[in-house]
C-alpha cells in the first residue's frame, strides 16, 4: 500500500493524501520490476485510494514506514494495517483471490485478526459482512496452521 505524503504547516506533521494517481517515478519504477519479475502490470495498484472516502483502518497514521528513494518519498503500511486491509479485501472477494492467499502468508495471530476484524466488519453495509469476515477468520487460522 501506498501513501501520498505532503508536509504541513508543521514541518513535524505529515499529512496523508491520496495515493491516486501515482507519481510518474514511482509508476516507472513499478513497471520495472513487472518486468524484470515477471509480475502482473497492476502488482502495485491505486484499489486503496477509494477507501480513502470511506475511512482508513485507524493504525494506518502510526504504521507507517517512510522510505525514500532519491527524490521520492513513499509510505509502506505496517503489519497491522496490512493484515487489516488484507482482511477486507479477503471478505469482499473471497478464499480464492489474492488478497487471502496473502492474508495466509502474512500468518496473523488471532489477536491481529480480531484487531483487524474490528474495523473491517463496519466497512460494509450489508447484514452478512460480518459473518463474512468471521468465516474469513476462521479460514485463514486452519490455513495457516
Amino acid at each position: 500500500m501506498i501513501a501520498s505524503v505532503r508536509p504541513a504547516e508543521d514541518p513535524t506533521v505529515d499529512i496523508l493524501v491520496r495515493p491516486d494517481p501515482l507519481p510518474e517515478p514511482l509508476t516507472r519504477a513499478i513497471a520495472t520490476v513487472a518486468r524484470d519479475f515477471n509480475l502482473p502490470h497492476d502488482w502495485m495498484n491505486t484499489e486503496i485510494a477509494a477507501q480513502w472516502l470511506q475511512g482508513l483502518p485507524p493504525t494506518l497514521p502510526e504504521d507507517i514506514t517512510w522510505k525514500m528513494y532519491a527524490a521520492l518519498r513513499v509510505g509502506l503500511a505496517g503489519r497491522q494495517t496490512l493484515i487489516t486491509l488484507k482482511l477486507f479485501a479477503a471478505a469482499d472477494r473471497g478464499p480464492t483471490s489474492v488478497h487471502y492467499q496473502d492474508l495466509v502468508r502474512l500468518q496473523p495471530t488471532m489477536e491481529e485478526l480480531e484487531e483487524a476484524a474490528v474495523w473491517v466488519r463496519i466497512q460494509d453495509a450489508s447484514n452478512d459482512f460480518p459473518t463474512f469476515v468471521d468465516q474469513v477468520i476462521e479460514h485463514v487460522h486452519r490455513d495457516r496452521t
